[in-house]
């Protein structure tokens, strides 16, 4: 059965092609008008792999266009395929699931070209940046058997859930063309179809999805949760399938008729009108349904309507247990938008707004940390700005009880100091950091602090290794060469490598940096600053179980010299400072008095009640 919305259609004809490419049709047949709009046809014949689009009648004029609700396409995503998805799922298929959810949630973003593109990363040469390239167990660094990369090598970091940007089809690269080609795919153009760019053979419509449900699967048994990147504040071009199909209902308009342009791409959906939002809503039941997907990334989440967020949140929950699929987003729009009959997007300034289990990304604390993203040489606390120490506290309680942000629990806020947009935290360090000796501790510095905030830990695949992209500040269509994860430089800094990962296994020990309750901020007492440096006690107990440390102190001391600390009363542990996040398994004891070396952490703990 083919079935389309068109409304305003006068007349809708099916074409049927042998491929999805540029084959000729090889019949067509007309679709009957049924009620609410909707076009039909229906047969009793095997069409499965049968290529097709629509012509579409308005106002007497005639268009082509693919199916907006195509679960299958051909090369670039011009024809839509009829498929059968059953045929499509690999061996195993309906026994996959995701791991057990994780007590914490340790979220790292990849991009499938970026994963396995370089030569180094010891992947079979015809899967690199492929995602037939996740399926590839134990790979090692140029295959030496000891040096791992790709799954093992995340597994070992302690990651969690991977959020894989965007991998619906998309239109800003050749899916034809060279395997050179790179972007990162915030440019939708079939919402319900992998992109074909990711599989070996884009040409044949079941291929990509089998080869997607293969990556899900193989990342669920090694032990990951998957986070798709969605992007449905805009399409990659007005022309799209829906403009096509129903011209500017799909899209804001102002009253002059000016295309909103709040994404920044040209356009911006019209998402909380009522077919709209179905349709995202639709989208995003069927990427959980059919494909296993366990959360969801929003691109500008600020473009979207907080009832339709709100709504997807409970459907969600009603069909998969509260909070079992996680969501959040970009809690920002690039510019203005015209949202119509009083709809509020989801912006930070709307959080109260938002359901309690929609998260949304904490600039507050990645610029308090780092700096601004926006102006290369503005600095945070760890890169010598001053007057940012309250800022650090706050953000340890993820900014719950300020005025700043009116988060409800930490389980709104994610944590984080680098993603795919802007500087790499890195480069970031290296343009406002003149004296090199010091640019590794002061990395090492701002993952202490990030990782010693509540909220839900986030970070850039490769940020562990100072991943650099020369300076660049958005390499969206930058050469995959420069996008890479580079992992010859994951062993040359496997010292940073292994300081994120003690921080991991650490935080994972402390109930009261994980907790997500609404009062977990009180469990933050006696802070203090002073200049360049801060501190605080944190309640670590956990009720019906026992914690490891009761009670532990955390300083940071972003100054040039040493920091001399009166310790209060008790017996303390040394669990981390600027040179090892492992000292933990074999902790030294301190009392009275401790010293924070410059651009370092200390994170002390207390076995016993206080």
């Amino acid at each position: 059965m083919f079935k389309l919305w068109s409304p305003c259609a006068e007349a809708v004809l099916l074409h049927f092609y042998p491929d999805g490419g540029s084959s000729s049709c090889s019949r067509s047949v007309p679709m009957e008008k049924q009620e609410k709009g909707v076009w039909m046809y229906q047969t009793g014949e095997e069409l499965h792999g049968t290529y097709y689009d629509y012509e579409v009648t308005v106002d007497g004029g005639t268009v082509r266009t693919a199916d907006p609700c195509a679960k299958a396409c051909g090369v670039n995503g011009q024809r839509s395929m009829a498929v059968d998805l059953s045929r499509t799922d690999p061996p195993g298929w309906q026994e996959d699931h995701a791991p057990a959810r994780p007590e914490e949630n340790i979220i790292y973003e990849l991009h499938v070209k970026e994963f396995s593109w370089d030569p180094c990363g010891g992947f079979p040469e015809e899967y690199r940046g492929k995602y037939k390239a996740f399926t590839c167990e134990h790979t090692t660094l140029n295959g030496d058997g000891v040096h791992s990369t790709g799954c093992d090598y995340l597994k070992e970091l302690g990651v969690t859930h991977v959020q894989i940007m965007p991998m619906y089809d998309y239109g800003s690269v050749d899916e034809a063309g060279s395997d050179e080609e790179f972007n990162w795919g915030y440019d939708p153009v079939n919402y319900n179809v992998p992109e074909g760019s990711y599989s070996l053979d884009p040409y044949h419509g079941e291929v990509r999805i089998r080869e997607m449900k293969e990556m899900i699967k193989s990342l669920h048994r090694q032990g990951f949760r998957v986070i798709m990147d969605v992007v449905y504040n805009h399409t990659y071009s007005l022309d799209s399938w829906f403009q096509r199909t129903v011209p500017w209902y799909y899209y804001r308009t102002g009253e002059d008729g000016t295309v909103s342009n709040g994404s920044a791409c040209g356009n911006d959906t019209a998402n909380e009108r009522a077919m709209c939002a179905q349709y995202i809503l639709d989208s995003v039941l069927y990427w959980t349904e059919e494909y296993h997907i366990d959360g969801f990334r929003f691109d500008l989440m600020g473009l979207l309507d907080v009832k339709l967020m709100n709504r997807i949140r409970r459907e969600l929950d009603d069909r998969y247990g509260k909070g079992e699929k996680i969501l959040y987003g970009e809690p920002w729009a690039a510019g203005p938008s015209d949202m119509e009959g009083g709809a509020r997007g989801a912006l930070k300034e709307n959080l109260p707004l938002l359901d309690e289990n929609i998260g949304i990304f904490c600039d507050n604390t990645r610029n308090a940390i780092k700096g601004s993203v926006f102006d290369v040489d503005k600095t945070g606390f760890v890169n010598g700005a001053h007057g940012l120490e309250e800022d650090i506290l706050k953000s340890v309680k993820a900014w719950v009880g300020t005025a700043e942000l009116r988060t409800e629990s930490p389980a709104q806020i994610i944590t984080y100091i680098s993603a795919h947009d802007n500087q790499t935290l890195w480069d970031k360090i290296t343009d406002t950091v003149p004296d090199e000796t010091i640019r590794m501790q002061i990395n090492r510095l701002a993952a202490a602090v990030c990782m010693t905030c509540q909220g839900n830990l986030f970070f850039l695949s490769g940020e562990e290794f100072a991943r650099t992209k020369d300076g660049l500040d958005d390499s969206y269509n930058a050469p995959v060469s420069l996008n890479r994860l580079d992992w010859s430089l994951a062993w040359e800094n496997r010292d940073l490598v292994e300081y994120y990962q003690g921080l991991i296994a650490l935080r994972r020990q402390l109930p009261g940096l994980c907790d997500k309750s609404p009062d977990a901020w009180k469990r933050i007492r006696e802070g203090w600053t002073q200049e360049m440096a801060a501190g605080f006690l944190l309640d670590n107990t956990q009720e019906g179980a026992e914690s490891r440390w009761s009670c532990l102190y955390i300083v940071y001391n972003s100054k040039d010299e040493v920091l001399d600390l009166e310790l209060p009363e008790g017996r303390w542990e040394i669990l981390a400072d600027g040179c090892s996040s492992f000292k933990w398994k074999n902790p030294e004891t301190a009392e009275s008095k401790a010293v924070v070396e410059p651009h370092s952490v200390l994170i002390l703990g207390a076995r016993s009640e206080r």
